[in-house]
């Protein structure tokens, strides 16, 4: 995201600097430890709060209770809210719930962020009636955002305003409402995944009307064409930039051979694919069509949907297996993209889904090679992961080289069953907050300071999710 003027990482840049503690891990310094003492509360005071859930600050107060460092328990009682204290819009769209989520810093909806955003305060929303109408209010958003496009990843809150400024000379077909139109298969598997935990966490039934029918309808259809059995399809995209990765080859991509799978122009950075068979995100999608069959059996009564989903659901599960795993002197693991006529990618990028989360994604359908995949991942093997004196983690081309992203490092706890690891995972998210209470984007491996995304509320939320897991199933790791 990024043009001459105002650019994405041209607005990250600035938000950057601020005091801070030196580095993590030796493995982890005595000094890094010792630094329990509180940050005082970072949120909005309740009058100037977005919306307010009596359940989730029921739940952030009964959970800091249980955490003994003040510091993490502060950054948590400022992270887990942040989404619904700073980002929301609620309102009423045709007499019913309609809510934006905003991504912190940046002023449009990421159907992707968005989801993921909220993801975390599902489980409290069969106690707060208020908090169930907000959530249902972002389904109905996210229904409304895929019917105006399938291929735009962001919309404006209002969606008469014009297109963030970046996107304005974008080369596409640009359609009212939408803020930037880079296509990203998991922008159309996330409203799935919230549709599908919100059914289930509330036994609500009312945002799956016809309108998300529709929805979803197109969202198949897309992903049908984007199979590229028959050509590439309609969508087109590219931008005058200083970075490739903001622009398509030939404004559609390198080649691909069709083999079951379905293309995907950009990854969960924004940044352009290399080769558009992006494996995470066809795993991801395996999952989500399977979600949108129980969905389309159970509510809408459509057998028809709910076969069309299984059927390619099963079709992009074998062309994984056939052609998305790949021998290493470790042993197979899986491919990060794919073009399918050979050519491969071997890494990992921080922005879910990766292959690191893919067990956070309910998306590993092989532990074994999840497992080999994991310790490629977290190794210098993966040319994006970096280790310095301020820890370790998964980075990405969208920031940088030697640019940390706290995301997998959070990923990375959410996804182990070791106690030492997640332990890490969480002083590291301690020392990359430099003292602000909040998690970034990302930072610089050896100067916590230097960080970019002061406003980033996916990683904080995320955060949030991590600890009142790691409260309810490890309560010893936080207790010292």
């Amino acid at each position: 995201m990024r043009s001459e003027q105002l650019t994405r990482r041209s607005v990250i840049a600035g938000s950057g600097k601020v005091i801070a503690g030196a580095g993590v891990l030796a493995t982890i310094p005595a000094r890094m430890l010792a630094q329990t003492v509180p940050l005082g509360s970072k949120r909005p005071s309740p009058a100037d709060r977005k919306f307010r859930s009596a359940a989730v600050d029921a739940y952030i107060e009964s959970t800091s209770k249980r955490i003994g460092d003040p510091m993490l328990a502060e950054m948590f009682a400022n992270c887990l809210p942040n989404t619904i204290d700073t980002t929301v819009i609620p309102g009423e769209f045709e007499g019913k719930p309609d809510t934006a989520v905003l991504t912190g810093d940046i002023p449009a909806m990421w159907l992707r962020d968005s989801s993921a955003q909220v993801w975390p305060y599902l489980e409290h929303a069969g106690k707060d009636a208020r908090l169930r109408a907000l959530l249902e209010g972002v389904i109905r958003r996210q229904t409304r955002c895929l019917l105006i496009d399938t291929y735009a990843n962001a919309f404006m809150a209002n969606l008469s305003d014009p297109p963030l400024e970046w996107s304005t000379k974008d080369q596409t077909e640009m359609k009212p409402g939408v803020g930037e139109r880079k296509y990203e298969l998991d922008s159309i598997c996330y409203p799935i995944r919230l549709a599908h935990g919100y059914w289930k966490s509330t036994g609500d039934t009312r945002p799956f009307d016809l309108a998300w029918k529709h929805a979803m309808t197109e969202v198949l259809r897309t992903m049908r064409v984007q199979q590229r059995k028959n050509g590439p399809g309609p969508y087109r995209f590219q931008r005058e930039a200083s970075n490739p990765t903001d622009s398509l080859v030939n404004g559609i991509g390198n080649p691909v051979k069709p083999i079951g799978l379905i293309a995907c122009c950009f990854r969960p950075s924004d940044d352009a694919c290399i080769y558009s068979f992006l494996v995470p995100s066809n795993l991801f999608a395996v999952t989500s069509l399977r979600q949108l069959a129980n969905m389309a059996n159970a509510i809408l009564h459509d057998s028809e949907m709910a076969n069309d989903a299984t059927s390619l659901a099963n079709e992009v599960e074998l062309a994984l297996r056939q052609h998305a795993l790949v021998s290493t002197d470790a042993g197979t693991i899986w491919a990060y993209e794919i073009d399918g006529y050979g050519g491969q990618v071997l890494m990992d990028d921080t922005n879910v889904p990766s292959l690191l989360s893919l067990p956070y994604l309910e998306s590993s359908p092989d532990a074994a090679v999840y497992a080999r995949t994991r310790k490629f991942i977290w190794s210098e093997r993966n040319p994006w992961f970096f280790r310095g004196t301020a820890g370790e983690g998964v980075g990405g081309p969208h920031i940088g080289r030697d640019m940390i992203w706290p995301m997998s490092q959070t990923i990375y706890a959410l996804t182990s069953n070791s106690d030492a690891e997640i332990g890490r995972a969480i002083q590291m998210l301690k020392t990359s907050s430099a003292g602000t209470g909040f998690i970034h984007e990302s930072y610089n491996k050896d100067d916590p300071s230097h960080f970019t995304r002061s406003w980033f509320a996916w990683a904080n939320t995320l955060f949030g999710e991590l600890i009142g897991k790691t409260a309810q199933r490890r309560p010893e790791l936080l207790r010292a």
